[in-house]
């Protein structure tokens, strides 16, 4: 499919693509300014995302479309409250937010055709809002819509509460220890980006105490190529680890992270739960014992994973980093059944930046306001 041949959802014109680009902007300037950076100085970490970005804005138009032929973006977005499904808060924000950062990069370089970018970006828009709808399903689009509330597993809880077990101070020093474990694996794993755990929250419990449920998604063998060499021991694909807390606030932001009062909240846990997500969403308990040997497993997988890295080239690591971010979208294709009829190869579309986005180490400063962190078009 040929940019000529993108449709333009009903409902959408110039004025209405210029809304939702600034609603985007206000949302990514904020988070983008209060995030936190976290970098192992071993990935190149900004050229991968401005590749990805490039790619993302020249392909996930076409890309998006043919998701939406084969299932309603709603329902893929809905499909997101089944554990393990990885249809969550920060791929959502990603498939809207990566392709408007290929679209600055583009635009500061004088390469977008405006009249086009009108479909282009009200195809990726339209999908964005109608999978984001149908994921959170009740009235907002975003964390940011609601306050920091993220409650996909709703229907879930009861059962998790019930497969937690209270804590005492040799299981809090083994929930921290697996916990840091499996996020700084799959940080590394994702090649220095947190979307392979994601929190949501706060989920009321009833008697002043709330539970912090956080995904641990694709740490085994997946469409990652280095995860064969890293991850074939390891008997857990998805995970989900429960946190019961007694006197904490808390938030989530689109990017899936937890923001708490007190910022250490592991000390205010009262019980914890570890769970192995099924292929078909079901979840299964992992005792203390198994856990543990999870632990070990990705600890020596982990290790592994650091000498792979190591002894790649740049390029390989730019190139691994920009797929990671390009297959955000590929959660949607999977829920649509459509993923093996797309192409998911990277780099293809942004050879002609690339020698120069490659040598990028930070990335470049624009001036910009809350309401034109995105450009709006003329």
């Amino acid at each position: 499919m040929t940019a000529a041949e993108l449709t333009l959802p009903s409902g959408w014109d110039r004025d209405e693509v210029n809304r939702w680009l600034r609603y985007h902007s206000e949302v990514a300037h904020r988070l983008t300014s209060e995030r936190t950076a976290l970098a192992s100085a071993l990935i190149p970490v900004t050229p991968y995302i401005l590749i990805a970005g490039v790619e993302c804005y020249r392909r996930h138009p076409e890309m998006m479309q043919a998701i939406a032929a084969a299932a309603a973006p709603e329902a893929l977005g809905a499909s997101g409250r089944t554990p393990g499904r990885q249809v969550d808060t920060v791929h959502m924000w990603s498939i809207a937010n990566i392709y408007l950062v290929g679209r600055q990069v583009l635009a500061g370089g004088g390469l977008i055709d405006w009249d086009a970018d009108v479909a282009r970006t009200a195809v990726v828009l339209d999908f964005w809002r109608a999978a984001a709808r149908g994921l959170r399903a009740d009235g907002t689009l975003q964390a940011s819509d609601a306050r920091g509330v993220v409650r996909p597993y709703t229907d879930h809880v009861d059962e998790i509460v019930r497969g937690c077990a209270p804590i005492d101070g040799s299981r809090r020093a083994y929930a921290t220890r697996l916990n840091a474990l499996l996020c700084s694996y799959l940080f590394l794993l994702y090649f220095d980006t947190r979307a392979g755990y994601q929190d949501s929250g706060p989920y009321e419990l009833g008697d002043g105490r709330i539970m912090l449920l956080r995904s641990f998604n694709k740490f085994g063998v997946s469409d990652f190529p280095w995860s064969v060499a890293v991850a074939a021991e390891l008997p857990v694909h998805d995970a989900i680890a429960a946190f019961v807390l007694d006197g904490v606030d808390l938030h989530v932001t689109d990017f899936g992270t937890s923001v708490t009062k007190p910022e250490n909240y592991l000390e205010r846990m009262v019980g914890f739960g570890l769970f192995a997500v099924e292929s078909d969403g079901r979840l299964t308990p992992i005792d203390d014992g198994a856990g543990a040997e999870l632990a070990r497993l990705v600890k020596a997988a982990q290790r592994t994973l650091y000498r792979l890295i190591a002894g790649m080239t740049r390029r390989e690591r730019i190139d691994a980093g920009a797929y990671v971010y390009f297959s955000f979208l590929r959660p949607f294709s999977d829920a649509a059944g459509v993923t093996d009829d797309l192409d998911w190869s990277v780099p293809r579309d942004s050879g002609d930046l690339y020698p120069l986005l490659e040598l990028l180490e930070s990335t470049p400063e624009i001036e910009s306001t809350p309401e034109t962190y995105y450009t709006p078009l003329p």
